[in-house]
C-alpha cells in the first residue's frame, strides 16, 4: 500500500501544479469525436448502448464518451466498451477508476491484477484486470488510462503524469478505456476464456485508438 505520507505530498503537488496551471489556458486540442468510432472492429459489430442518464454524466463529468456493445455474427454476448474522454482535468473533473465506479453500481470484485497485452506495434501494453459479481453474473473486466500516446494502468502513476503534462505540456487531457466480456455461467476458472476474448477485442480495436485519443 503506497505510504500516507506519498499520498499527502502527492495531493498538495496535484494541487499546486493544477491550480498553477490555471493561469495559462490549455492548449487547443483538435480530435475526432467517438460518434465517429467505427461501428465495426474486426469481425466485431458494435451496437450504441442507451445514453447515459443527465445525473450521471454531471458525476462523470466526461467530454465525450463512447457505450457501445460489439457482438459477433454469431450474436453472441457482446463486449462491452466505454470510453470516456476528458478535454481538461484542472476544475475537478478527473477520470474516474472502474474499482469505484463498478461497486456502486452493485458488482462486487473478487480478483484484481495487471496482465500485458501484445498490440500490432510489437509492445506490450500493461492493463487492469479485474473480474467482478453481482448475482450470479460475473465479468471481466480491462480497463487503463491513455493520455498524450502514453498507456498506464495505475490510478497513482496515471495522477502523476497528470501533473507532469499540466505543467511542461500545458495539457490536462485524458481518457479511460474500459472493455468488459461475461464470464460464462458455471464455469469454474476465473476468467481465462473471457480474457482472451476481450484480449482479442483489444488487439483488434488499439490500432482505431490514435485517430480519436490525442497524442
Amino acid at each position: 500500500m503506497m505510504p500516507r505520507a506519498f499520498v499527502l505530498f502527492f495531493c498538495l503537488a496535484l494541487g499546486a501544479a493544477l491550480v498553477g496551471a490555471t493561469e495559462r489556458p490549455e492548449a487547443p486540442i483538435v480530435r475526432t469525436p467517438f460518434a465517429a468510432f467505427p461501428m465495426d472492429i474486426d469481425h466485431w459489430h458494435g451496437e450504441n448502448l442507451p445514453p447515459m442518464e443527465p445525473r450521471i454524466l454531471a458525476v462523470l463529468g466526461v467530454d465525450d464518451y463512447l457505450s457501445r456493445g460489439y457482438y459477433t455474427a454469431h450474436r453472441t454476448s457482446a463486449i462491452g466498451l466505454y470510453m470516456g474522454y476528458y478535454g481538461s482535468q484542472r476544475q475537478g473533473d478527473t477520470m474516474h477508476s472502474p474499482l469505484n465506479c463498478l461497486p456502486g453500481a452493485g458488482w462486487e470484485p473478487l480478483s484484481q491484477t495487471r496482465i500485458p497485452i501484445r498490440v500490432a506495434s510489437g509492445t506490450d501494453i500493461v492493463v487492469n484486470r479485474y473480474v467482478v459479481q453481482k448475482g450470479l453474473e460475473r465479468q471481466l473486466v480491462l480497463y487503463w488510462y491513455q493520455s498524450h500516446g502514453r498507456i498506464v494502468a495505475s490510478e497513482y502513476w496515471s495522477r502523476l503524469y497528470l501533473i507532469h503534462d499540466a505543467v511542461r505540456l500545458n495539457r490536462s487531457d485524458g481518457t479511460l478505456v474500459r472493455v468488459i466480456a461475461p464470464i460464462a455461467a458455471g464455469t469454474e476458472d476465473d476468467g481465462a476464456a473471457a480474457e482472451q476474448e476481450a484480449t482479442r477485442f483489444v488487439q483488434a480495436l488499439f490500432p482505431t485508438l490514435r485517430d480519436y485519443l490525442p497524442l
